[in-house]
């Protein structure tokens, strides 16, 4: 039976990025396609500078730098920002991810002095965001951030407003040399009237010569369609110019109903 620790699991950032790390292209593609069909940018330029708030071990920060899109990214979380500025640095990139709120930010914070072309935010980190005001702080910050024309692409989960949302576990697997991660997510439940999900984690971690499993619970605020609609209306530096689900198919845009859970808003700076 293998030793139990409990922490927060972003304070683990080789194993949350071996298990979550590995999931990344069919995002990475998703996102050049969206910056292609919907950014409106001035004169015709196309999209090259990125902004990715939340962004943890930065597994796509790396990528779009390697590929030409100088990426600049922020997260609360010290030990995941310096996890991914060492992976930056080892891949010749410079070091553009800096510790701090997502929710409250200039570009200055985020060594930059010219804002982005687009950002992007797809795998439910927004909903770490706490509060209405967090949430509306946060839509600003990034609006600061993007010049008009440019892009927000953001992916959630909503709560449907009939019904109970899907409550399945979620495991994944990952190997690397001698290192294996098991991950399990699960939700302990929702609470309507506070618009909390509280949402269980775990990783199982084998090496040659330990065991052990790392155990967290953190707090999700819910959005309805409805009050994610409202959310954005608020903010009017944004328009909703397409709205996709988690199957990234830029071919199959989604119409947003009462049932609906996995969406990715793609928002354009007014």
């Amino acid at each position: 039976m293998p030793t139990t620790k409990s922490g927060s699991l972003y304070d683990y950032p080789k194993y949350y990025d071996l298990v979550f790390g590995s999931d990344w292209k069919a995002e990475y593609d998703f996102l050049l396609s969206c910056f292609e069909r919907h950014a409106r940018l001035p004169r015709g330029a196309r999209v090259t500078r990125l902004f990715e708030p939340a962004c943890g071990t930065g597994r796509l920060m790396f990528r779009f730098g390697k590929a030409g899109y100088p990426t600049h990214g922020n997260d609360l979380n010290a030990k995941a920002v310096a996890f991914c500025n060492q992976r930056l640095r080892r891949h010749g990139l410079p070091e553009t991810a800096y510790v701090g709120d997502m929710a409250d930010f200039r570009l200055a914070d985020v060594g930059s002095k010219k804002p982005f072309d687009a950002a992007f935010n797809t795998i439910n980190s927004f909903r770490h965001l706490p509060s209405e005001a967090a949430a509306e702080g946060h839509l600003r910050s990034v609006a600061a951030a993007v010049r008009k024309g440019g892009l927000y692409v953001l992916g959630l989960h909503l709560t449907p407003a009939r019904g109970e949302p899907h409550s399945d576990e979620e495991s994944w697997s990952a190997r690397r040399g001698q290192l294996a991660v098991i991950s399990r997510l699960w939700s302990e439940g929702v609470n309507r009237r506070k618009r909390v999900e509280t949402v269980g984690m775990s990783f199982d971690v084998y090496t040659p010569t330990d065991s052990f499993r790392l155990v967290d619970q953190t707090g999700f605020r819910t959005y309805t369609a409805t009050q994610m609609a409202d959310l954005i209306g608020r903010v009017t530096d944004w328009e909703v110019t397409a709205v996709y689900d988690f199957a990234y198919d830029l071919s199959a845009p989604i119409k947003i109903n009462g049932t609906t859970e996995d969406v990715v808003y793609v928002l354009r700076r007014r």
